[in-house]
């Protein structure tokens, strides 16, 4: 079955959901991808161009989730069944997309997450891998 990588802000509870091996979820869950919107005439087409703009948006959605006890912004990337995502679900946001169902750990493929807290730059944001989840735990508390 093909796949299709998307974006996902989360949460200090998202994390611990998936620490404890729980899905990301419940479906409908809101994500970025690459969508036919963002490939519009006079924009970007280049495949990882397109990848990198659903990505800063998933980052800049992640601002609003910093609130409370998480100061960092935190998004994974995961590759999932391709049937499960609906594109797009906001004129708006081009790479915002609905997925029908929960997204196992297993599909989860990294985390991005903000190098200091506070930052809002999409270029602050450090990689780990997803096995690299009690670190990423660590740094946003």
């Amino acid at each position: 079955m093909p796949l299709a990588r998307v974006y996902l802000p989360l949460t200090s509870a998202d994390l611990a959901a998936l620490a404890d091996g729980e899905p990301l979820g419940p479906a409908p869950l809101d994500a970025h991808a690459v969508t036919p919107a963002l490939g519009r005439p006079g924009l970007v087409t280049d495949e990882e161009e397109l990848e990198h703009a659903a990505w800063v948006a998933a980052t800049l959605e992640a601002v609003g989730l910093t609130e409370g006890g998480i100061r960092r912004r935190v998004v994974a990337a995961a590759d999932v069944d391709a049937s499960t995502v609906l594109h797009p679900t906001s004129p708006d946001v081009p790479s915002r997309v609905r997925l029908s169902a929960p997204v196992d750990r297993r599909r989860v493929v990294s985390f991005h997450v903000d190098e200091e807290p506070g930052a809002s730059e999409p270029t602050d944001l450090l990689w780990y891998d997803v096995t690299e989840l009690a670190q990423v735990r660590a740094l946003v508390g």
